[in-house]
């Protein structure tokens, strides 16, 4: 299946001279939806993934079904104030400013080997910093998996010391 004919490209969104990926087109296609999932989970086995780590919110999206899939659990990594339990934090830097994410604590043991999904590598600052809280909590990225990847802002430099697989690649928006 080509998922690249499923995915929506929105010109001028949100800004003049973007072009947006549109995921809403292939999640609403029910045989699209589930091709993407099984393919990214196919990327997966064999890696020992213990649990799926997924940053909010588009990395739910993909992250869960995955995660169903591979007969493991899934851990949401969300935006300060989100999660009820105790949370460790991680700061990173924005092309204007900065944000921050989050875990709870009590989420990833020590040596527990994980994969992280989410819809989209563009610059790498979002899976970097993900990457860095599944570390800091003694969490083994084994795997990166996105559905699409811009390699054009070669956010994938940032990662190269990690497995990175992608189903669609734009080279240019």
């Amino acid at each position: 299946m080509n998922l690249e004919e499923k995915i929506r490209n929105v010109q001028d969104f949100p800004k003049p001279g973007i072009g947006f990926k549109d995921i809403t087109t292939l999640i609403a296609d029910g045989q699209a939806f589930r091709y993407a999932v099984s393919q990214m989970a196919d990327h997966l086995k064999g890696l020992g993934v213990e649990a799926i780590v997924g940053p909010e919110a588009r990395g739910f999206i993909f992250g869960t079904p995955v995660a169903c899939e591979l007969g493991v659990g899934f851990i949401p990594i969300r935006k300060p104030g989100k999660l009820p339990a105790e949370v460790e934090s991680f700061e990173y830097d924005l092309e204007y400013g900065s944000d921050t994410l989050e875990i709870h604590k009590d989420a990833i043991r020590p040596g527990m080997k994980v994969a992280i999904v989410d819809d989209l590598l563009a610059t790498g600052g979002t899976v970097a910093a993900v990457v860095k809280l599944v570390e800091k909590l003694g969490g083994q990225v084994v795997g990166l998996e996105f559905l699409i990847e811009l390699t054009f802002l070669k956010g994938r430099d940032k990662l190269s010391n990690y497995k990175v697989n992608t189903l669609v690649e734009y080279d240019s928006e």
